[in-house]
């Protein structure tokens, strides 16, 4: 039996459309370069913002939510690993929506997060758990559904909420990987 597939990065950025998400700040990762980063960035319909470090995209997404506008912080686990205390006061003691999309990066396919025998894997969702940052685990094509909802509930909750990329995303057959613009 084959392992089931992928989530595919369209499906993920149709969820963004969906969630009316405007703007993806990132740090490029691993996991989702390929099938999301990539064709986000020559996406007209997103507003590209790039960071060195991923407590400042914290502080950018908490920023454009205060001015109305909605964003979505593409990292990876140990990326967010290093930007929890930016998290933790901006996101849950403030109550700012950060709706974030974070990949699991080194995470085995069909484990959930807590048995990984990768460290950085097997502590996000007990951290989230303990700061009450609401998660979802995608890693099919059956978990697309679940990200769009998941990145509303921030805004509508105007709390923190993290979509973790079990899979790396599949990419479009036709999308070349060239450097960002």
């Amino acid at each position: 039996m084959s392992a089931p597939a992928a989530p595919r990065g369209q499906a993920l950025i149709a969820a963004l459309r969906e969630a009316r998400i405007e703007f993806v700040v990132a740090l490029p990762d691993i996991v989702t370069s390929d099938g999301l980063l990539w064709p986000l960035s020559r996406d007209p319909g997103f507003q590209l913002v790039r960071v060195c470090k991923e407590d400042e995209g914290v502080a950018i997404c908490a920023g454009l939510a205060f001015a109305g506008r909605r964003a979505v912080l593409l990292i990876q686990q140990t990326g967010l690993l290093d930007s929890v205390n930016a998290l933790r006061a901006v996101g849950v003691e403030y109550e700012q929506p950060v709706a974030m999309i974070v990949g699991l990066q080194g995470k085995e396919p069909g484990i959930p997060p807590t048995r990984s025998a990768k460290l950085s894997v097997r502590i996000v969702e007990p951290i989230l758990d303990a700061m009450g940052v609401a998660h979802v685990l995608v890693e099919t094509r059956a978990d697309e559904a679940l990200v769009a909802p998941a990145l509303d509930a921030a805004y509508a909750t105007s709390r923190p909420v993290c979509v973790l990329l079990g899979a790396s995303p599949t990419a479009p057959e036709t999308m070349s990987p060239e450097v960002l613009p």
